[in-house]
């Protein structure tokens, strides 16, 4: 519930739309998610759906989920084990300013220098409800945690709440940068060999605390001051 509120302070919200799903722990194949309807400001803990694979009320909440709109995250929960335990999609402009572009992102700046060469790509294929189209999904992830859906936005997975969140953080914010860079045009790409240097280092730093833990109690803190209803 807290990465949902911290997700709209974000501004990474989309009215009703996008989700977030979450593996219950020491549960087979059930999972949280928001209910179809509410924003992500009126998520709370008591109103989170618990769901099967397949989208399935499994918890007795009285709300609803967007079953067509899980379609794609239930099929990397099934498949992709811990990889995938925390799972969100977002439709922000810059992630889907740079979906739309035809060479995704490239390494303009220091964020995203973070993914070179970990993002896996997908073609658009329309609304992504259909079932069938997981296999293709999964094998255009690849061995990657992030999947660019192009012309539509990203699906960020990973095995904790906290590693997703600060993933997502990071592609936001070198979609940000690269969408103002090539607004300039001449844009300065980093060398491959400086991107492995900054992956490797980073790998190094990422393990201390672990991925993404200090940064998403912090923001915890943040929208605490600012509504700590989410807790109910």
């Amino acid at each position: 519930a807290a990465c949902y509120r911290i997700f709209d302070h974000l501004g990474w919200s989309e009215s009703i739309y996008n989700h977030i799903s979450l593996k219950v722990p020491g549960e087979e194949d059930t999972f949280l998610i928001n209910p179809f309807g509410l924003l992500y400001s009126e998520v709370t803990a008591s109103n989170l759906v618990k769901i099967d694979v397949e989208g399935n009320n499994v918890g007795g909440s009285p709300h609803i989920v967007n079953k067509a709109g899980f379609t794609q995250h239930a099929y990397f929960h099934k498949h992709l084990g811990s990889r995938a335990d925390a799972i969100c999609h977002v439709h922000t402009t810059a992630t889907m300013a740079v979906a739309s572009h035809k060479d995704g992102l490239v390494p303009t700046n220091f964020y995203a220098c973070n993914f070179e060469g970990q993002i896996g790509y997908h073609d658009f294929e329309g609304v992504t409800v259909r079932a069938e189209e997981g296999e293709r999904l999964v094998r255009n992830l690849g061995n990657h945690t992030i999947l660019m859906l192009r012309n539509h936005g990203p699906v960020v997975m990973d095995k904790t709440i906290q590693g997703m969140f600060v993933k997502m953080w990071a592609l936001q914010r070198a979609c940000e940068i690269q969408v103002a860079t090539l607004s300039m045009g001449n844009p300065n790409l980093v060398p491959q060999a400086v991107v492995d240097v900054h992956q490797r280092d980073l790998a190094v730093m990422s393990g201390q605390g672990g991925a993404g833990m200090f940064d998403f109690e912090a923001w915890k803190r943040r929208v605490d001051k600012i509504d700590d209803s989410w807790r109910q």
